[in-house]
């Protein structure tokens, strides 16, 4: 009975890692201080594990805005609102801020129980890493006035991390249950010379490969996933149930609560990955497909978006334009804007494949993923809940002319001096297709968001470990942006980048345990 109180436990509060899997080796117990202080030993005590990381640095942009004590990613990468060169606090570059705790019990013999919890905090405000509220508190605001706005998988949740629990064979592989990271970021993470760091990865700083299409998907809530190795070989498999409320939604002009239609969600996902290692390659096929998937790419834009109607993106449901409170003047919002978000919904599909090959001391990375996106086979209304509790005031179901197709490609090395100092180069590009109907894209035509366009960056960095767990680094991230991937505001009219370039020096500290 023991055994089953403590797997009902387990399952209440299942946490999850920031890293690694059940399946792999955990570091020795820390005996003493001195062996904290000196190796990679684990601060566990009967099973429990905690850990985290502590990540900070200063930089300098060349066209950044000011600071905001919600984002977690930092300013390397271009901007579209960035406008001036300013210095800066860097936080979680090389590693994501935070804590964890995990464990692992036997309860039969090669049968145990798992769970593991972690969240991200910002080492430069303390707060909880919110990507929704940095968006919410530029809400309305003119553009020339807003603080650092991103999109992304952390929303202020006591977890925002992973929070699962499950139980894992010797023989069997491992399945978990709750908000865990996709498999395309596992895979990400594996595979990216610079192991996802904000600083100065494209795919570490915007998890658009990493959740196949749409940043937020790079952690998937209500979530299964199983993972099992074979000799060389390993599989995984994931699959996210629907949740949350689809909003609702009225195709009749002046439309209003009493004649709103509720709608269904449908964000189900699955996923599955393939890989392998021989000698000293490594690769890993990796497919998802995620309903409904929500891109935040703005705050609720202010006056400098007036349509024709005197309507503010708040007031306006996508689907059709109409007015979602009867009309200007005839009463409030359906849904009242403060505290909400506006997101553009699309059905996402993709593919990738990575391999990375060590030739001691150096190791080459490469990666390639394919993207297809269309509008959502089953729209969403008004009303419709995000990540984190957040909800929809405005919601864009058609922004698709034709479908989305996107490219990312990457690939670097890393070169490895006497053990403790890392050289680090890689190179990271996405292209779109141009999805725009009519297809009228160039400079005298005006460029859209869903015209053809490629965003680059390139960076460079040292890395040097003075411990297991202390480490500093400096290096520069370069990353610019043209066509329709340089286009700040995607509703209407183009409204293009202040810059459409951003060069980030970066240098900082990090200590792990």
């Amino acid at each position: 009975m023991h055994r089953v109180a403590l797997l009902f436990v387990a399952l209440i509060f299942c946490l999850s890692p920031m890293c690694g899997s059940a399946q792999e080796k955990a570091p020795d117990p820390c005996a003493n201080g001195h062996e904290f202080a000196t190796t990679d030993c684990a601060l566990s005590w009967h099973g429990i594990t905690v850990y985290g990381a502590y990540d900070v640095g200063v930089g300098w942009v060349s066209h950044g805005l000011p600071e905001n004590g919600y984002n977690y990613e930092g300013a390397s990468l271009v901007n579209r609102n960035g406008y001036q060169h300013r210095f800066v606090v860097a936080p979680n570059n090389l590693s994501q801020t935070g804590f964890g705790v995990r464990g692992k019990e036997e309860f039969l013999p090669g049968w145990s129980v798992v769970f593991n919890a972690s969240s991200g905090i910002n080492p430069q405000s303390g707060l909880l890493a919110n990507a929704s509220e940095t968006d919410i508190i530029n809400n309305g605001l003119p553009r020339a006035s807003y603080s650092y706005a991103i999109d992304g998988a952390r929303a202020g949740q006591p977890f925002n991390d992973e929070y699962y629990a499950g139980v894992s064979s010797k023989n069997f592989g491992t399945m978990t249950f709750g908000r865990q990271r996709a498999l395309g970021t596992d895979a990400m993470l594996l595979y990216d010379p610079v192991g996802g760091g904000y600083a100065f990865s494209y795919i570490g700083y915007n998890g658009t490969m990493a959740g196949g299409g749409d940043t937020e998907n790079s952690r998937w809530d209500d979530a299964v996933k199983y993972r099992v190795a074979y000799g060389p070989v390993h599989f995984g498999a994931m699959y996210k149930f629907a949740d949350g409320s689809a909003g609702c939604y009225s195709g009749t002009a002046g439309w209003t609560a009493a004649n709103c239609t509720p709608e269904q969600a449908h964000n189900n996902a699955f996923g599955f990955d393939l890989g392998g290692s021989s000698g000293k390659f490594s690769a890993d096929l990796v497919f998802q497909q995620y309903n409904q998937a929500i891109s935040v790419l703005n705050p609720l834009l202010g006056p400098q978006s007036l349509s024709s109607a005197g309507q503010y993106q708040s007031t306006t449901d996508s689907i059709n334009t109409n007015p979602i409170n009867g009309g200007p003047g005839l009463g409030p919002n359906l849904i009242d804007p403060n505290n909400t978000v506006y997101g553009i919904v699309t059905d996402n599909n993709a593919v990738m494949f990575a391999a990375k090959y060590t030739w001691d001391p150096i190791k080459l990375f490469v990666g390639y993923e394919y993207i297809w996106q269309n509008n959502p086979s089953h729209p969403l209304g008004v009303g419709a809940s995000d990540q984190g509790g957040y909800f929809m005031s405005g919601v864009e179901d058609n922004n698709l002319d034709s479908e989305k197709l996107v490219n990312i490609w990457w690939m670097g090395v890393k070169y490895t001096y006497r053990s403790k100092t890392d050289f680090t180069f890689a190179w990271y590009q996405q292209r779109q297709n141009d999805f725009r109907s009519p297809p009228t894209c160039s400079a005298t035509a005006g460029f859209r968001s869903s015209c053809a366009g490629t965003l680059n960056e390139g960076s460079l960095y040292l890395d040097h470990h003075f411990t297991k767990r202390f480490d500093s680094f400096v290096g520069i991230a370069y990353s610019w942006v043209s066509g329709g991937l340089g286009i700040a505001i995607p509703h209407g009219p183009g409204v293009p980048y202040n810059y459409n370039n951003n060069c980030a020096p970066t240098i900082g500290s990090r200590f792990i345990f």
